[in-house]
């Protein structure tokens, strides 16, 4: 759906929504996307009892949308991480140094009481977009 420039983008390698949302909105030069689970899309189980391993799984899924609107975790400029339990914040950010090692993005990191399907963590990013024809790259559109 196109309104006012406003494209949903949709990624079969990450989980269908669970709600009345997208998994993520191309909007001009940016790209923002929900907040993902570590759920295996093919069994729409999590991806394992712990919130490292399901970071792993957050981390892809937010990868593979991305990809999908034109931009790539290196584009990424804020991420917001929700934890059921921060004790099991150093595992997190062990995982998540190996996706962003290099000029990682601003990020908040939120303990919360509960998330969806029981999952210890939950990631969301906003990235800019990369040009997505000559025509915008000669414009400017997508230049940082």
């Amino acid at each position: 759906m196109r309104e006012f420039g406003k494209v949903v983008v949709q990624n079969d390698r990450a989980p269908a929504p669970i709600g009345p949302y997208s998994q993520a909105i191309k909007c001009g030069e940016m790209v923002f996307v929900s907040g993902q689970l570590g759920i295996d899309p093919r069994t729409g189980q999590l991806a394992g009892p712990d919130a490292a391993s399901q970071a792993k799984v957050c981390l892809a899924h937010l990868q593979a949308i991305l990809e999908m609107a034109g931009s790539s975790l290196g584009r990424v400029v804020k991420t917001t991480i929700f934890m059921v339990d921060l004790a099991e914040f150093e595992a997190v950010n062990k995982v998540y140094a190996e996706y962003f090692n290099f000029e990682p993005p601003a990020r908040s990191t939120i303990q919360v009481a509960a998330l969806p399907k029981g999952a210890r963590v939950e990631i969301e990013a906003i990235a800019m977009v990369t040009p997505s024809s000559p025509t915008e790259a000669q414009a400017g559109l997508g230049r940082f």
